[in-house]
């Protein structure tokens, strides 16, 4: 049985609703979630937008955006008692603000995205009570930024077993020593989560360094042809000494790092939902404005076809992370189920950026229509987090009981 929308719902969705909402996802929303995402939405709409071409073509992270974000108060959503506007955020609504930033832009998204999430959960889940009181306040405030340093240089798919970059606790301090690659926001954030082998008991262990650490040296990475406004930097780690106030308290293994990485992995497949979202909105509106012997081009065949694909392909995805949702809200969510999904969505991702940029034409390749970027960015969001290949292997040894790698 059906319950049709309000009148004011409906006249709500008229307005904010995107046309990619086919099913309606956004509905399940309760009206006190539903009001943050469309906050957010507006936010990326007024505030980041206007910004986004200039500074992905120059490679530059825009630091007025921080302020900026600041002033939205939503990066303590996820953690009840740290700076949420509600007592406690589903993950449906965690969900959809990731979807929401990115589908405005992937890149200056990931930012918020690598401090929210990698960077305040690995404290939230990792640090002990006093660790929490400590940096989450202020991690919610944006007045410290974090970041998650974990891929090495020669390290990414394997970093599990292969980590290279080394703890040694000398009696006073812990003494790091390694580097990491490919981490966002290194350059200026203030609280970095490193991970390390502890030389003597061989697990892998958290440790958070503070900005102007001796021997903390992050370079940022250039000439990248997706998430160009990200400041992603290779990392250099030498005799860095962190105390045990430092240590994260509750991680004493990689199985431990494993859980964080199984609630980031899903919060990945839902950015190239928004992805895939802002690239078919773009598709659809060129479509219908671009004219060709005379006609819109929303009314060739071909057109429609790409576009009513690209739709499938966002309705059939989003309908899967609103399950994922639930089953995390449940308390029954396994790695194998955010694996399947990082997978899946981003080679539907994938699909979706192609389509859309071959609906412009030859303005698809030009950075003022926008998809350019989308389908750029998409490059890295089906990189990071795990490779298809490697979740491939996850869902595999989960359905077959046999395990592929090597």
């Amino acid at each position: 049985m059906t319950t049709p929308l309000t009148e004011a719902a409906e006249k709500e969705r008229s307005g904010d609703a995107l046309s990619a909402d086919f099913y309606s996802y956004e509905d399940l929303l309760p009206p006190e979630e539903r009001k943050l995402l469309l906050k957010a939405r507006d936010f990326m709409r007024t505030e980041v937008k206007p910004l986004v071409n200039e500074y992905w073509a120059k490679g530059e992270f825009p630091h007025q955006l921080v302020d900026k974000f600041r002033g939205l108060g939503l990066a303590g959503v996820p953690y009840e008692g740290y700076g949420s506007p509600l007592p406690a955020g589903s993950n449906l609504l965690i969900g959809m603000l990731s979807m929401e930033y990115t589908r405005t832009d992937a890149s200056s998204a990931t930012f918020f995205g690598v401090h929210n999430g990698l960077g305040m959960y690995s404290i939230y889940r990792g640090g002990d009570q006093q660790q929490q009181d400590r940096w989450l306040p202020a991690m919610a405030a944006l007045d410290k930024i974090g970041a998650f340093a974990m891929t090495e240089p020669l390290g990414g798919s394997d970093v599990a077993g292969g980590m290279r970059t080394t703890a040694k606790w000398d009696g006073e301090n812990w003494v790091l020593n390694g580097a990491k690659k490919w981490i966002g926001n290194a350059t200026f954030a203030d609280l970095i989560v490193v991970w390390a082998r502890d030389e003597d008991d061989g697990k892998v262990k958290g440790f958070v360094v503070e900005k102007g650490t001796p021997g903390f040296s992050p370079v940022k990475i250039e000439n990248k042809i997706a998430f160009r406004i990200v400041e992603n930097a290779e990392i250099t780690l030498t005799d860095v000494k962190v105390p045990e106030a430092n240590r994260l308290q509750r991680i004493n293994s990689f199985r431990d790092v494993a859980e964080i990485l199984r609630a980031t992995r899903s919060g990945v497949a839902w950015q190239a939902l928004g992805v895939m979202i802002g690239a078919y909105e773009l598709a659809l509106e060129y479509a219908k404005e671009r004219r060709q012997f005379g006609r819109p081009i929303a009314r060739f065949q071909m057109v429609q076809d790409l576009l009513v694909k690209s739709l499938g392909n966002v309705t059939a995805c989003w309908g899967m992370l609103v399950q994922l949702a639930r089953l995390q809200d449940a308390g029954i969510f396994r790695d194998e189920h955010s694996a399947l999904a990082k997978a899946f969505v981003t080679s539907r991702m994938r699909e979706v950026v192609s389509w859309s940029r071959e609906i412009f034409g030859g303005n698809g390749i030009v950075l003022d229509y926008d998809v350019a970027r989308f389908f750029a960015d998409a490059e890295a969001i089906y990189s990071f987090e795990g490779t298809r290949e490697m979740n491939t292997l996850i869902v595999g040894k989960a359905i077959t009981g046999e395990s592929a790698f090597v």
